[in-house]
């Protein structure tokens, strides 16, 4: 169990949507469990009441016209909201705290997706954020016309099924995801100590067994497990 008189510890995943990260987080969050360790789990957009509306309109493929800059400012309303309401509460008592996205997400989605460039995200990121870093990111990179064509099947059947609409950024052309993954490459390149990339077209279980290992080390370094 980890101590409660410390910050907690914040692991983020990221990557294109069909990259496997919620498959991934739930996988984490069960080997945890078997550890007696509960995360807080949440994501972004979304997480939040507030969260949750700013996500259906950032999502919704009907939001139309959003200019990037919007969409910039919507995102970091989002994240202001879930550090307040729910990530620093958590990290302040010593929880662990899984985040599927983060700034990194902004940052390739926005910034070099988008083309607003890494300047303005970063510091968005500063003066809003008041800087909070993740510990630990775990960035899946699989290849990217399978991630993207597994992201629009599922958003597909999402929209079939429940009738939720969260298709807005797979609609985007193919020179578009090109930029966010040669985005994430660059954080990647300037962050090795906090960014683990996980690249090829690994199976489940053996992109599990690397996130673990990660994991498992760096929560043995803080004292927050035993083994």
């Amino acid at each position: 169990m980890q101590p409660q008189s410390q910050r907690g510890f914040f692991i983020t995943f990221e990557g294109l949507d069909g990259s496997g990260k919620t498959t991934q987080i739930k996988r984490l969050t069960a080997w945890l469990a078997a550890r007696n360790i509960a995360p807080v789990v949440t994501r972004q957009p979304g997480g939040t009441e507030t969260g949750d509306r700013i996500r259906a309109l950032l999502l919704d493929s009907k939001s139309t016209g959003l200019s990037p800059k919007t969409e910039l400012a919507m995102m970091f309303a989002d994240r202001a909201q879930a550090i307040e309401e729910i990530i620093a509460p958590a990290l302040r008592t010593g929880k662990i705290v899984v985040c599927d996205r983060f700034t990194d997400s902004t940052e390739a989605y926005q910034g070099c997706g988008r083309e607003l460039g890494s300047q303005i995200v970063l510091e968005l990121h500063r003066l809003i954020c008041n800087d909070l870093r993740p510990d630990l990111t775990i960035l899946l990179l699989p290849d990217l016309a399978a991630s993207l064509a597994r992201a629009r099947r599922r958003n597909t059947h999402q929209t079939s099924v429940t009738g939720k609409d969260e298709s807005r950024f797979e609609q985007e052309q193919n020179s578009f995801f090109h930029r966010v993954y040669t985005g994430y490459k660059a954080i990647a390149a300037r962050e090795p100590d906090r960014v683990l990339v996980i690249e090829g077209d690994l199976t489940v279980e053996e992109v599990h067994a690397q996130v673990t290992r990660a994991v498992s080390s760096m929560l043995r370094q803080m004292n927050l497990i035993s083994s």
